[in-house]
């Protein structure tokens, strides 16, 4: 593959375990997908799917009881999963960033938050303290931040969780990185703050060319925002279609079950006053998933092949993939 088809990230049949006194289980279990230069990629799926230990695995921040147990994970062709602790240190924050779910956990609540940011520059780009400072105000006016210079000087808790946020993107984004993972970005926050965060990401991603992963539970957020959308359950990739026919025309019932709980402009005004679709049953934990089709406990249509053979990714028109024996 030539490099300028070569995509940005490759996870080539990802394994991720769970060691306990009880054994070793499958967090992750085969699971690929690529993500292209510039290209915002979705990632979703209840609370437990194995998003976030994905993502995690990315980074190369997977720590005991999890382990990497098998699969590639490739960034511009490299092979990154075995690296060096030093050399992934150097891939993070310079080529791979990550915003994390919950800013008050990530971020140093001992450290103004511009002396966070500035850390960046001085690590990645060996810049002077004095320089790194003035580049951290630069990056909080980029996020429209209010008096930048001002708060730069406050600390974490003295921010709202908008304004903790968008310190999160200001240094997940300083150096430019080639590939942003946004592992629920939003959850915390109120509707109107969400879609600020999401379309400021959005806007500085593309004014500088860095491809999104951007990891939810909602469907919608994800079909709004990215290109591309993969929907996970217990630990594999069920559905991979782009995100307006995985929005319009869902193959597995899993997905299907997702858009149907989706509430809709206008639906009471059609509809009257109807409660919303929901998926019964919860996603089952790492120990206890099922055999077969780690779906059929919850699914509508589930046969007798389904509780004991495992569905294998079955190509549709255009690139899409669905896990599924009674796909459509």
């Amino acid at each position: 593959m030539s490099g300028a088809n070569m995509p940005l990230l490759s996870v080539e049949d990802l394994h991720i375990s769970l060691t306990t006194d009880a054994g070793r289980f499958p967090a992750v279990d085969g699971v690929s997908f690529t993500i292209a230069r510039g290209e915002t990629v979705g990632l979703v799926g209840e609370s437990g799917c194995g998003k976030s230990i994905t993502a995690l695995s990315i980074m190369g921040l997977l720590r005991d009881p999890l382990g990497l147990a098998g699969g590639k994970i490739k960034l511009s062709g490299q092979e990154i999963q075995n690296l060096p602790a030093s050399q992934l240190r150097a891939l993070r924050g310079k080529r791979i960033a990550m915003i994390f779910q919950e800013p008050m956990t990530a971020l140093n609540p001992l450290k103004a938050v511009g002396t966070q940011i500035a850390e960046m520059f001085v690590l990645h780009q060996g810049a002077s303290w004095r320089e790194a400072e003035s580049k951290a105000v630069d990056a909080l006016t980029q996020v429209k931040v209010p008096a930048p210079a001002q708060r730069a000087k406050d600390f974490p808790h003295q921010l709202s969780g908008g304004m903790r946020q968008r310190v999160m993107i200001a240094i997940a984004l300083a150096c430019e990185p080639d590939l942003l993972i946004a592992d629920e970005p939003t959850t915390a926050l109120d509707v109107t703050v969400q879609s600020e965060i999401v379309d400021l990401m959005k806007e500085l991603c593309a004014a500088r060319g860095t491809a999104i992963l951007m990891i939810s539970h909602d469907l919608g957020l994800v079909t709004d925002t990215c290109k591309r959308v993969c929907v996970m359950y217990a630990g594999r990739i069920v559905e991979q279609q782009d995100s307006e026919r995985i929005f319009n025309s869902p193959q597995h019932p899993y997905t299907q079950g997702l858009v149907a709980s989706l509430p809709r402009l206008g639906m009471r005004a059609r509809h009257g006053r109807r409660r919303l679709t929901e998926i019964a049953g919860v996603v089952p934990g790492i120990t206890a998933y099922p055999v077969g089709c780690r779906f059929h406990p919850r699914c509508t249509r589930r046969t007798e092949i389904c509780e004991t053979v495992v569905p294998e990714l079955t190509a549709l028109a255009e690139g899409s993939l669905v896990r599924c024996h009674h796909h459509g």
